[in-house]
């Protein structure tokens, strides 16, 4: 699974699909029992908090949203510093 995806161009049948990562213990137990967590994102804050979280998969942007498929992840978590060190 990709780490972004635009809502509707993934098949997350399977998957638990949230709006959000408040339910700790959802996410928990969907991820022990080995099925995909999938949250939904609208803005680079919240792609970043869900991806920080390491039971999700992917996080499903909207299509009027596409420009977050092209987030640099590094530079969003660690900032343009770890660029300068690289």
């Amino acid at each position: 699974m990709p780490e972004i995806a635009v809502e509707g161009e993934l098949d997350v049948d399977d998957a638990l699909v949230v709006d959000d990562i408040s339910d700790e213990a959802a996410l928990k137990k969907a991820h022990e029992s080995g099925r995909p967590v999938v949250v939904r994102a609208s803005s680079a804050e919240a792609v970043k908090e869900a991806l920080a979280r390491p039971e999700v998969a992917t996080v499903l942007v909207p299509e009027s949203e596409r420009k977050l498929l092209a987030l640099d992840l590094t530079e969003l978590t660690y900032g343009e510093e770890s660029r300068a060190g690289a």
